[in-house]
This record gives C-alpha cells, sequence and structure tokens, in this order.
C-alpha cells in the first residue's frame, strides 16, 4: 500500500508536478525584503569586529598574541551573551533588544579605538572589548527567526536556510577585505569606525521593521518547559561544540593569514586572501541550496564535516600565496555544509519559542571559536610564524569532528516519533532543498 503521507511540496496530487520553491521563490515571499536589505547591513560587522580589533592594536602594541587576546576578549564576550540577546528577543521582541544594543555597541567601540590609540595600559582594552563584543546585535539568528515565523512548514525553510548562509558567507568576503583596506590605507582605527558606523544604521533600519519581526513569547503560567533555554537540547549543545570547530578555521585563518602576508612583505593581499576563503563559503553555500537533497541534514552533516578536517590538514604546509589561496578556497567551500545543516536541524530539534536563543548559541558558537582561535594563533604565530598558526583550524575542526560522531543520536528530530511515522530520518525520496528558479 502506497504511504499517505509524502512531502509538503507534493502533497496535493491534483497540482499537477511538485513546485520547486528555490531562492527566486524564497524572495518573492511578502515583506521579506523589508528586513533583508537592512539586515544584511547591519550584520556586516560581524566580520568585521574581531579582525578590526587585531589590527589597530598590532598597529598600536606590535603583538599579534596580544592583538589576538583582545580580540578574543570580544568574541567570547559576544559568544556567551549572544544567547542571552536571543533570548531576551524571543521573550520581549528583538525591537526592544536592539534599539538599545546598537547604541551601547556603538559607544563601546569609540571607546575601545580611542583608548588603543592612546596607547592605554592593556588591562584598559580588555576591559572595554567586553562591551563591545557583548553588545554585537545578532541579526543573523534575528533574521533567520524571521524566515522561521514566515515560513513554518513550509518546504521553502531549508532553501532560506541556504540563503542565509550564503549572506552571512558574503559578509565574510565583504567585511574583512572592507576592515584590511581601510585600515592598511586609510587609518589603523578606520576599520571599527566602519564596523559601529554600519552597526548603528543597519541596526536602526532592522529594528524598525516591526511587521516582520515573530511575535514575543511572553512567559505564562504553566508554560516553564516551552520556555526552556535552547541549549537544555543535547542536539544544540553537540551543534555548538562542531560550530566552535568552524569559528576555529575563520579565527586560525585571520590571524595565520595577515602574519602570512606580513613575513612575505605583501600585508595589502591579506583581504583578498581571506575573502577568497570565504567566497569558498558562498560560493559552496549558493550550491547547497540549489541542490534537491534526497538525504537527511544530520547524514550531511557527518559527511561535510570530516572534508573541512581534510580541507585544513596542508595549510601548514604551504609557502606560496596562490597555494594557500586555492587551498584556503577549498576550505572555505567545505564550511558552507557544515553551517547550513547545523542551522536546518535547529527547525527540527527545538520549539519555535526558543529558535532565535538557539540561532544565537550557534552564531556565539562560531564567535568563540573563533576567539580561542584567534588567541591561541597569535601565541603560536608569535613563538613560531604563521606556519605554526595554520596548526589551529586543523586542531579545531578536528577535535569538534569527534565530538560530533560521539554524539550524533542527539541529532535526531525533537519530533521524531512523529517524522518516523511520515518517513523515517527523512530519507530516500525526501526532497528539503530544491533547485532554483
Amino acid at each position: 500500500m502506497a504511504s499517505t503521507v509524502t512531502d509538503r511540496s507534493e502533497q496535493r496530487p491534483d497540482a499537477g508536478p511538485p513546485s520547486r520553491p528555490g531562492y527566486g521563490q524564497l524572495l518573492r515571499t511578502r515583506g521579506a525584503w523589508t528586513f533583508l536589505l537592512p539586515g544584511f547591513l547591519a550584520r556586516q560587522p560581524f566580520a568585521m569586529l574581531t579582525i578590526g580589533i587585531l589590527l589597530l592594536v598590532e598597529h598600536t602594541n606590535g603583538s599579534y598574541f596580544l592583538a589576538g587576546t583582545v580580540s578574543a576578549t570580544a568574541g567570547v564576550s559576544m559568544a556567551l551573551f549572544a544567547p542571552q540577546s536571543g533570548k531576551l528577543a524571543d521573550r520581549f521582541g528583538q525591537r526592544a533588544v536592539l534599539l538599545p544594543g546598537v547604541v551601547v555597541h556603538a559607544a563601546a567601540i569609540a571607546l575601545l579605538t580611542a583608548l588603543a590609540l592612546l596607547d592605554a595600559p592593556l588591562w584598559a582594552l580588555y576591559v572595554a572589548a567586553v562591551p563591545a563584543g557583548a553588545s554585537v546585535p545578532q541579526i543573523g539568528p534575528m533574521v533567520r527567526a524571521r524566515w522561521a515565523a514566515k515560513l513554518d512548514g513550509s518546504p521553502l525553510m531549508p532553501t532560506a536556510a541556504a540563503f542565509e548562509s550564503v549572506t552571512d558567507e558574503f559578509t565574510f568576503v565583504i567585511g574583512p577585505v572592507l576592515t584590511t583596506a581601510l585600515c592598511t590605507g586609510l587609518h589603523p582605527a578606520a576599520g571599527l569606525v566602519a564596523e559601529a558606523s554600519l552597526t548603528l544604521l543597519g541596526g536602526l533600519l532592522f529594528a524598525f521593521q516591526r511587521r516582520t519581526q515573530p511575535a514575543p513569547n511572553r512567559r505564562g503560567p504553566g508554560e516553564a518547559e516551552r520556555h526552556a533555554s535552547a541549549l537544555s537540547v543535547p542536539g544544540v549543545r553537540v551543534l555548538a561544540i562542531t560550530f566552535l570547530g568552524i569559528g576555529s578555521v575563520f579565527g586560525g585563518m585571520q590571524v595565520s593569514l595577515t602574519a602570512f602576508t606580513q613575513e612575505i612583505g605583501q600585508p595589502g593581499i591579506n583581504g583578498l586572501l581571506y575573502g577568497t576563503f570565504a567566497a569558498g563559503n558562498m560560493i559552496a553555500g549558493v550550491a547547497c541550496g540549489a541542490i534537491a537533497w534526497k538525504v537527511t541534514p544530520r547524514r550531511r552533516l557527518l559527511t561535510a564535516y570530516p572534508l573541512l578536517v581534510l580541507a585544513t590538514s596542508p595549510l601548514w604546509a604551504l609557502h606560496s600565496a596562490p597555494l594557500l589561496g586555492a587551498v584556503g578556497l577549498l576550505a572555505g567551500l567545505c564550511i558552507a555544509p557544515s553551517l547550513i545543516t547545523g542551522y536546518t536541524l535547529v527547525e527540527s530539534l527545538v520549539p519555535s519559542t526558543a529558535r532565535t536563543e538557539a540561532f544565537t548559541w550557534l552564531t556565539g558558537a562560531v564567535a568563540l571559536g573563533q576567539a580561542l582561535a584567534a588567541t591561541v594563533g597569535g601565541q603560536f604565530v608569535d613563538a613560531a610564524g604563521s606556519k605554526a598558526g595554520f596548526l589551529v583550524p586543523l586542531g579545531g575542526t578536528g577535535l569538534a569532528v569527534l565530538v560530533l560522531f560521539a554524539l550524533r543520536r542527539h541529532l535526531a528530530p525533537r519530533d521524531a516519533d512523529a517524522r518516523s511515522a511520515a518517513a523515517p530520518e527523512r530519507g530516500v525520496g525526501h526532497r528539503e532543498a530544491v533547485p532554483v528558479d
């Protein structure tokens, strides 16, 4: 007997061939552009902050390690406070969190920049870096939460996850290149000035798009379980560790590429090399959203992540910029599939009342991994040059992949019983994402 349950995109037998919801259809979603455009502007600073701090403090202090620790302080603060920001946004609304947040962030960046230029003591830079990182607006998770609210139960959700990952990677193409160009060509502080300006302008514009923000989930009697922290879900903890490894690639590449270009006497190509690495992420993200996947996201993650480990393994042995750019591009190609599937899994692991928080845990994990990698990588670079720094991405992803495989059972969907009755493990025949128009 044929199954009576089919994919959502194929539930109406009288509708003819199944629709192919791709990027074109996604972008025609009513109201999407009202939050996508300001959201794109406001999320640029996420890729500019740590490298902006790194370049400014290295210029004023002269040490990659110390610059990396200040940058890492901001990154750790971002990672620790981001989930709290997400939880508040889920409960009180995104606007209520964003309006004060962007103002505090701009002020904190101004203070940090002034202290660095005035050769303030190192402890003062650490103190200023805490609010600078803690107040970073979590625009990416907020945009994802808006998509989830608009497309709940729609076959367009995987396409939206891919689109958001592409957008994130595009910021990692533009952000570091723009920051490096401003810092090396205009003034060492220009990157952070641009970061604060974009945060303030983009964040305010995004906050005023009230019609598309998810409704606040205010706690009522007997709703404590509904509003439990997203981190209480074992699968979210596994994904957070996995994303820590991805963050180690970003942080390790930033520090090591900066040192490498200094060593060969071409600091101006740092942004180009890092942009090439990030371009690989973007290209792979576009491809992931265009493929009609017939396997579960969990299986895709377990396939893509080991490939990322392999791609980072030869970085330490390379001595020429073209080769480093090529292998960096390959590593970038392996990141997007892991990011996209991780964010896609959140939809099945976490209730809608905690999705913004869950997304911020993952985004924060990337920031934390990036910060830790920048610190460790900076110490390695100071001690043994850029070659040693490139070992950090390999170590970070290697440890994360061990945890991922050991705890992969926790990535089963939250409502596994209902889902298995429809299509066990979302196996063969399930079309999670579909080709572009």
